[in-house]
Order: structure tokens, then sequence, then C-alpha cells
């Protein structure tokens, strides 16, 4: 029922996320999400449970389209990953908490009242530690957290725009820096005005599925994003973890306590991928290490299940190399998951974040999020019948195959470590085949990587640029010229080159 409600989220995120801003959206979200934990943890009837558990889901629908965008607009371009990541990295600490919520009601509190019936604490308690997280993200979203510049730049808030960028920076309103990237935002926001005029979600739907370049975005590298990632294996080994220990021999509450290792196995690597992978070594590389990884740990764990299919009989003893083999199958479950958090992981709430234009960023994202939870509701309800019908090992020989063909896809992914988001919708000019070497043909013009690159050779020349301090935002005039000047200068050099 999360998952059905998580669809319903993420179209409602379609309009909420622009209507209200990325900040009061997420608030909204917090209320929501409130309600539906007291609705479960109330509840004395089946329907009622039910009812709370769709509630819930329309807040994590909603979570997961608001999180990547508002991450990619606030964050300076060279850790977009990093902090994308960290969204992810997130997504794996609430599940962590709820492995290890579970295993702790089991040990800590009965299963039975002392008139022998069954005892509600157990999932009523569980359940609660929701309220706890949410209304914490709720109170100290009001005084930690700063809307989005280019959110504000887009709703004509100029003033605003300039004043939470200085802050998220922590840079004077005057600094270079902050008026080139300002500036950057300003131009996109209104070369896409004067292109759509207006923003609806009907005109937002139009431009999804007429242009062109749009929908090969949405289609071969978000929407596959999606797919290929919940269909790899991921999503099977995170929701019927307890399961697939047994199949290696694990008995009873160690496959609670398993499964809460396994949560955290996912937390840590998500957030080693965050610190020292993503923005490093780039998407594509990390896509490499993680379908690769992945890919071997899974092959490894259905040729045991093949050839040691008796490890999960109840009261099965396995001795010698069969009992080697099995501790390596359960290695290989939380290889799986770290390879997880470092390639698809990384990718799958980012890539929808980074690819489209401002004007339909949150509306492109929330489509991209409607496919990720579909597809995760049909991986969830389809597995058990998988391993009914081809057998456990078939299942995962299966999702070996889908990692195989994962490989093939992101050999044609762009790569856009370090680029501006403004910057990307150059890249897409490109055709589809050339996209894998968008850096060498198509470099970073945006004002912010001149400054930076001016920095770098220790000549500040700064003097170019200019600021209308009582209009606090840009000299619109001046930019226009120095947009038309940097044009200039970069063709003279292309042409010296030639």
């Amino acid at each position: 029922m999360v998952q059905l409600g998580a669809i319903g989220g993420a179209i409602i995120a379609m309009k909420s996320v622009d209507f209200l801003g990325r900040v009061r959206a997420l608030q909204f979200v917090c209320i929501i999400w409130i309600v539906g934990v007291i609705i479960q943890i109330t509840s004395t009837k089946v329907g009622q449970l039910y009812a709370g558990r769709l509630i819930e889901g329309l807040a994590v629908g909603q979570t997961a389209a608001i999180g990547p965008v508002y991450m990619s607009e606030v964050a300076p371009s060279p850790i977009r990953g990093m902090c994308n990541c960290i969204f992810a990295g997130a997504v794996y600490f609430g599940i962590m908490l709820g492995y290890f919520a579970n295993y702790g009601s089991v040990l800590h509190i009965p299963s039975t009242t002392s008139s022998g019936s069954i005892n509600d604490k157990q999932w009523r308690v569980t359940l609660s530690i929701k309220i706890i997280m949410s209304g914490l993200i709720f109170i100290l979203s009001w005084f930690t957290t700063v809307e989005s510049p280019r959110w504000l730049l887009k709703k004509g808030r100029a003033d605003e725009a300039v004043e939470k960028l200085s802050k998220l920076r922590r840079l004077p309103s005057d600094h270079p820096y902050i008026i080139a990237e300002i500036s950057d935002i300003n131009e996109q926001v209104m070369a896409e005005k004067e292109a759509t005029r207006g923003s609806s979600l009907w005109t937002n739907f139009k431009q999804m599925v007429s242009n062109k370049s749009i929908v090969y975005r949405f289609i071969c590298i978000a929407g596959a994003t999606q797919i290929l990632g919940q269909w790899s294996g991921a999503n099977a080994v995170t929701i019927y973890a307890s399961e697939l220990f047994a199949l290696v021999g694990v008995e009873g509450v160690d496959k609670l306590k398993m499964s809460a290792v396994l949560g955290v196995v996912k937390f840590v690597s998500a957030y080693l991928s965050a610190f020292f992978i993503i923005d490093i070594l780039g998407r594509k590389r990390a896509l490499y290490i993680g379908i690769t990884g992945q890919m071997a740990c899974l092959l490894y764990y259905a040729i045991f299940l093949t050839i040691v299919p008796q490890a999960a009989d109840d009261g099965a003893v396995i001795t010698g190399a069969a009992k080697r083999a099995s501790t390596g199958a359960l290695a290989a479950i939380f290889l799986s998951g770290t390879f997880w958090t470092v390639g698809f992981n990384s990718v799958q709430y980012l890539i929808g974040a980074e690819i489209f234009p401002l004007g339909i960023r949150s509306f492109a994202q929330s489509m991209v999020m409607i496919l990720h939870f579909a597809n995760q509701y049909g991986n969830s309800k389809a597995l058990p019948k998988m391993m009914i019908a081809m057998n456990p090992y078939g299942a995962f020989y299966f999702f070996v195959g889908v990692l195989v063909l994962s490989l093939v896809w992101a050999f044609f992914l762009p790569e856009l470590k370090g680029r501006s988001l403004e910057s990307i919708e150059e890249v897409f000019t490109l055709p589809w085949y050339n996209l894998r070497r968008c850096n060498k043909l198509v470099p970073d013009h945006s004002q912010i990587h001149k400054i930076r690159y001016t920095n770098s050779r220790g000549n500040t020349g700064f003097d170019h640029i200019h600021y209308d301090p009582e209009l606090n935002k840009p000299n619109v005039e001046f930019v226009e010229n120095l947009m038309r000047r940097n044009s200039e200068e970069d063709k003279e050099e292309v042409e010296k080159k030639v």
C-alpha cells in the first residue's frame, strides 16, 4: 500500500513542488506523514491500517520527488552528486532504523500478552518511530532550510534569490561568485520563459512528450535508470532480506539480526559512495563499479542456490565445502547491497534532478518517481511468484541478465560530474550516440566556471563583473553584453585552434 500511495504522492508533487516551493512542499509532506502514521498506530481494523499506509505512501512519493530536485538546485556543482547521494543514503538510514526496530521489538516486547492474545505493541511501537523522524524534520526545516534560489528566480523573486544563494554559499551578496551563479540561472529562466510562455501541468506534459531531446532523457536515461535499477535485484534483497538469508541456512531470530546488519552495510556504503566516489570518479565510473560488483555477487548467489538447494530446508545440516559456500553466499548478499549503493542507488535520485531544464524539473522528477515506485511495487509483488515459477536461482539469474544489459546502457550515458545545471542543457544538443563524449564536445561555458578557472590561474579578473545594489540583482543589460562578449571570445579561441 505504501508503494501504491507513493505513486499518488509523486503525481501530487508534479504541482505542489512548483506551487508551494521546495521547502514548503517538504513541510507539507511531513504533516501528511505524521497523519498517516497516527492512523496506523491507532488502527483497530485492517481497513484503517491500509488507509494509514496509503496516506503514508503519499508522503513517501512526494519526498522522493522533492528531495533530489532541492538538493540539485542548492548544491554547488562540484558536490551536487555527493549531496544527492546523502539524500539516497538517508533512505537507507531509515531502512536501517526499521530493521533494528523490528529486531529490538522481537527481543524486548513479548509477542503475546499475559492472556495469550497477540501483543500488538510489537508493531505499534515500531511504527511510532516515524512520527519522531518526520516531526524533527518539520521543526528543523523552519530554522535550517533555505528555499531554492532557482525556484525563487523562476517565480520572479530576484531579491530573495540573491539573499538565499548568499546564505547557502556563505558569501556576500555582491561577491562575483554569487553574481555569476545568479546570472547563469537567470539566463536559463529567461530562455525557458520565452520558449514556453507560461507554465502549467498541461504545458509541462506537452513539453515532455513533444520535445525529442526531453523524450529521450525521460525514456532512455531517467526512465531506464528506474526500470533497470528496480529490476536488478536490489529491491528484492532489501524487502525480502530475511527470506534470502533463510535460503543460505540462517534461521530464527538470526534472520532479523542479519537484516539489521544489511541495513548498516547499505547505510555506511551509501555515505562512503557519497563522499569518495560519485563526484570524484563520476557518475559513469560509479555505475560501472556498482553494476559489475552487484552482478558478480548475485551470480554467485544464484550458482549457490543451484548447487546447494538443500541449504534452505528447515533443520538442514550442511558441512564442509557446502558450509563454506553458504558463508560466501551470505557475504554475497551483503556485498551486493554495497555495490548497489555505489552504482544504481547513487544515480537513481540524482539523474532525473540533473538532466531536465528548470522549467519542468520538478514535473519531470515526479514523472520519474512514478516509474520508480511503480517498478518497485511490481518487483516486490513479482519476486515471490518468480521464485516459485523459476525456482529461487532462476530469479537471480534473471537479475544478472538485467545487470548485463545495464552495463551496455551505462556506456552511452553522458558524464555530468561537475557541470553546472544550466550548462547541462547544452549537452543534450548532441546526438544520442555522442552524449558519452559530451565533456570533449561541449565544454561548460557557464559564468561560474569562468570565475573558477580565472581563480585557478591566480588572476582574479573580477573587475568586469558588476552588481546593481539598489535592485539587489544582476545588472541584466551588462549580463547580456557579458554573455555576448564571452561567446565571441569562445569563437575566436576555437578559430585560433583550427
